[in-house]
């Protein structure tokens, strides 16, 4: 034991690394999200530690998402990679400790040549050992924290992987509101073409009759066909919308999707989106996943440099062995039959031509890598932030004239239509007004679908899902070694 006290020692050494200490980098981006003519207010309460649920308020999204959670291909695809990367950390985790096994064997030897045989024994003699042992092999003893610092990057990549499987959610959620808004501004884009095809019907059948009472000239009976028949084809097209709007959302969700649970129309489907407050201080992109895996990355990259480090020192390992062996199985676990044996060495390498330090610098590099890697995701998400807080500043002013745009064109056309029934103006002021009221109509659904995936890209671009607010250096479960 006094042998192996040292060596003991030692081993309880091995809790510290030669990774440099992580401190986390100064936010590249302003404190505050941008001001001026097209940002609105911000608001300076924090942002709140929200689900999709409190921002997606209608029941029936609410249920598609949830059967998305479950049936999803993609988040199934990020639950393997989780349990991959955490069968991947136990298995460097296994490496503090030494493995320790266990060995049986029985040899049974007969000389049967003549003369005398190698042990010295009669020819013909029987000679038989049976031996059990149990030690451990070429344990490497973590003196300089080189397996340590191994660990620590495994852990992290594990904790990245499960920040990555967040981002999944989080956009699958955010494409899954977006799909679903999608089809209610379809729905009433074709409510407005079926509306259209309906008048321009009408209109056929009227300058058709004044044509042949010779009241109206020809040119008007085709101007009235070419409305139906526009409006005819985008009764088509929305159709073919609709149909392919189902076929991404039953992508996105994995299975089936009730027509239940689909929406009537925008004006209907908007009214169940929630503003979600941005906040002044732009450091909440801190918690946005995507960011969260660049800078587990950056931990784990920044751990291999003490591995490298640790390389550059010579190597301590161990290797014990004890057991009984005797000639006879009765005399197996008697005192004099019991040996041990106790094998530490040290490896250093002496010449590697540089390769060691340039292992070190390469370590160094894929740190500096990551780093800027990290920082360019809090850019991207600071920028995406921005501009959807930069729509949101805008869109209300817009939904407001579209509106009005609206309001003054539906009442030309209902004028102009009248004049025109009653004889007082051509055809062509009728058939203008009737395209630009269509067109009205159409930039105004248009723009209620951005308003409101303005909301969704808002509750996706700031990452703010209750479910995944967990930052780097919280305490966190690891998982256990086995």
């Amino acid at each position: 034991m006094r042998h192996v006290a040292p060596l003991i020692a030692l081993a309880l050494l091995g809790g510290c690394t030669m990774a440099p200490k992580y401190v986390r980098s100064a936010t590249p981006v302003p404190p505050a999200w941008p001001a001026g003519d097209a940002y609105a207010k911000a608001d300076t309460a924090p942002l709140p530690a929200i689900g999709y649920r409190d921002i997606f308020r209608d029941a029936r999204l609410q249920r598609i998402v949830e059967q998305a959670l479950v049936n999803n291909r993609d988040l199934r695809v990020a639950a393997a990679n989780i349990a991959a990367a955490r069968a991947a950390y136990r298995i460097q985790h296994a490496d503090l400790f030494p493995t320790i096994d266990a060995a049986a064997s029985d040899t049974y030897r007969k000389n049967s040549g003549a003369g005398v045989n190698n042990n010295g024994g009669a020819a013909g003699s029987i000679a038989n050992t049976t031996s059990v042992s149990v030690g451990t092999t070429a344990w490497e003893i973590d003196l300089f924290g080189r397996i340590r610092s191994l660990n620590d990057a495994a852990l992290n990549r594990y904790f990245g992987t499960e920040a990555g499987a967040a981002a999944t959610r989080l956009t699958l959620v955010g494409d899954i509101a977006t799909a679903w808004l999608t089809y209610a501004s379809d729905k009433s884009l074709l409510a407005i073409a079926e509306q259209t095809a309906a008048n321009a019907k009408q209109s056929v059948t009227l300058t058709g009759r004044r044509l042949s009472g010779g009241i109206a000239p020809r040119t008007d009976l085709d101007q009235a066909q070419i409305v139906l028949r526009t409006a005819e084809s985008d009764l088509a097209q929305q159709k073919t919308a609709l149909a392919q709007d189902v076929n991404a959302l039953q992508l996105l969700v994995g299975a089936p999707v009730d027509a239940a649970l689909l929406p009537a129309s925008i004006e209907e489907a908007g009214k169940s989106v929630a503003e979600l407050p941005a906040g002044l201080d732009s450091r909440v992109l801190l918690r946005r996943p995507d960011v969260l895996q660049a800078e587990y990355e950056l931990r784990a990259t920044n751990a291999e440099i003490g591995a490298a480090r640790a390389a550059l020192f010579p190597t301590i390992s161990l290797t014990a062995l004890a057991g009984f062996s005797s000639t006879a199985l009765s005399n197996l676990f008697t005192g004099g039959a019991f040996n041990y044996s106790v094998a530490p060495s040290v490896n250093y390498p002496i010449f590697r031509a540089g390769a060691g330090r340039a292992g070190v610098r390469q370590s160094e590099a894929q740190r500096d890598a990551a780093l800027a890697t990290y920082e360019k995701a809090i850019q991207t998400a600071f920028r995406e932030v921005s501009d959807a807080l930069a729509r949101r500043g805008t869109i209300a002013d817009q939904l407001k004239a579209q509106a009005d745009l609206v309001a003054s064109s539906s009442d030309n056309y209902k004028l102009s239509d009248a004049r025109y029934k009653g004889g007082i103006d051509s055809f062509l002021q009728s058939l203008t007004a009737q395209q630009s009221l269509y067109s009205a109509r159409r930039t105004q659904v248009a723009t209620q679908l951005a308003a409101e995936t303005n909301l969704v890209t808002l509750y996706r671009t700031l990452g703010g899902d209750a479910s995944l607010d967990v930052a780097p250096g919280d305490t966190r479960p690891v998982p256990t070694s086995q």
